[in-house]
């Protein structure tokens, strides 16, 4: 294990098990934060996730949460601040993504996206704002917010939403916490996707290849060390969103 050095903070990383939010606890722990890592099935990789974290020389403490559950997703930074009162950074990554067409979502499916992908960070960078004297919020949205997507109609339009929560929070919550998003594009597979069908598709974008989560996790630590820039949304998707 590295030697534990003062940290910059602590960091809550909503969806950190894995994947893209996997990749961003890891890169923040480099940098120097302690981890709240949030997930929800994924108790394995999280305790994966969380020895990598500690074998950095961070803090790492897992916290499970439904953020489809409001109790439950209202308590979360509560929680979270017991064990790290330097809490001083919020991502919202955790996500639903189902397809559904506008005459083909229900209720159910349209509440757990907008429950998870837009209420959930309403109300945690609420609490956020409420608990942190300052400290910075980053939104993971999609380069979808740039179109409309009939195919995944409820995640688009929640994707959307948040996109306006980021500039709306970041007018309000200014100067003391900044906020802004960052949209990937062609980066990883939906679950249980091929990486295979997005090269195919990566052909039709001006930089014609996918991504990968080094270059998301590049645009996220630029946003957490600028300190003049706010209400933003980096476009990580190769030039999809023109």
């Amino acid at each position: 294990m590295t030697a534990m050095s003062t940290p910059k903070g602590a960091a809550l990383v909503t969806g950190g098990a894995r994947r893209i939010g996997a990749a961003m606890a890891r890169a923040l722990a480099q940098s120097g934060y302690d981890i709240a890592l949030h997930y929800l099935a994924s108790a394995e990789s999280a305790e994966r996730t969380a020895a990598e974290i500690e074998e950095l020389g961070r803090r790492c403490r897992l916290f499970r949460c439904d953020l489809d559950d409001h109790p439950e997703m209202t308590d979360l930074i509560p929680s979270v601040r017991k064990h790290f009162s330097h809490l001083n950074v919020l991502i919202n990554n955790a996500s639903v993504f189902e397809r559904g067409t506008l005459a083909g979502t229900g209720r159910d499916l349209f509440e757990r996206h907008f429950n998870v992908n837009f209420k959930a960070p309403f109300f945690l960078t609420q609490a956020f704002a409420e608990g942190c004297a300052q400290g910075q919020i980053i939104n993971i949205l999609d380069t979808r917010v740039s179109r409309s997507d009939p195919h995944h109609a409820a995640y688009t339009l929640s994707k959307k939403a948040l996109l306006d929560l980021t500039r709306m929070a970041a007018r309000e919550l200014g100067p003391a916490i900044r906020v802004n998003g960052v949209s990937p594009g062609m980066i990883l597979p939906p679950p249980g996707g091929v990486m295979d069908e997005l090269e195919r598709r990566s052909a039709g974008l001006p930089l014609k290849r996918t991504g990968n989560t080094a270059n998301l996790v590049a645009a996220v630590l630029f946003l957490l060390d600028n300190p003049f820039v706010t209400g933003e949304c980096i476009y990580v998707d190769g030039g999809e969103h023109l």
